[in-house]
């Protein structure tokens, strides 16, 4: 009777056992990580120190473009960045802009002032006017609020702001990188002229008494 008792028992604990082993495993952590290209993977290792990007700027890391954007909304602008190119005096410019900034979108703007610029825009336009928007390769010429947002619709940008508090767009550049003038050289001093050998004397010497010119 006791033997039986005693192999019940056993039996008893070698099941809990098994549970709270099984438990563990259901109850381990698992661990999101995701990698300096935003790839998304699961483990049951938490990420060490030594997988973060080292901070500051001794590190010699460069932030890729949209760093500190949310993930969903920097993998859409790496698929279809925008660019907005403005001129001066344009008040369609303007509107679009603000159009860009009251929505959230990340975008960089060209400046078209020079002639290089119109020549340049009109090589990748077919035209010189102004607003042009581009999404990705789509060119939309003009501005058109129910068209640029259609656009921006199809390609996935959210409709409501969701940029992080404090993120500025990158400054208006021009379309054609202005080229620093060359630093003028100095001229390069004058060799000194050579020294010519002093005239031998006309007159008598002791080497020629008569004085005998040649």
């Amino acid at each position: 009777m006791h033997s039986t008792q005693k192999k019940t028992s056993l039996h008893c604990l070698s099941g809990f056992a098994l549970l709270l082993v099984a438990a563990g495993a259901v109850a381990q952590p698992v661990y999101r990580n995701v990698d300096k290209n935003g790839k998304v993977t699961f483990s049951d290792r938490a990420p060490t120190a030594s997988t973060e990007p080292a901070a500051g700027p001794q590190a010699g890391i460069v932030a890729p473009a949209n760093a500190g954007l949310p993930y969903e909304l920097r993998q859409v602008a790496q698929r279809y960045p925008v660019t907005l190119y403005t001129g001066e005096e344009c008040a369609p410019c303007g509107t679009a802009r603000s159009l860009l900034t009251t929505r959230g979108i990340p975008f960089e703007e060209r400046t078209v002032k020079s002639n290089q610029d119109v020549e340049a825009l009109q090589r990748m336009s077919s035209q010189a006017s102004l607003p042009l928007l581009t999404i990705g390769s789509q060119q939309l010429k003009g501005f058109s609020d129910t068209e640029w947002s259609q656009y921006l619709d199809a390609a996935g940008y959210p409709k409501s702001n969701s940029l992080p508090s404090g993120y500025r767009n990158p400054p208006a550049r021009p379309m054609v990188a202005v080229q620093a003038a060359p630093v003028a050289r100095e001229p390069a001093p004058a060799a000194p002229a050579p020294q010519q050998a002093a005239p031998a004397p006309s007159g008598p010497s002791p080497s020629n008494p008569a004085g005998i010119k040649f």
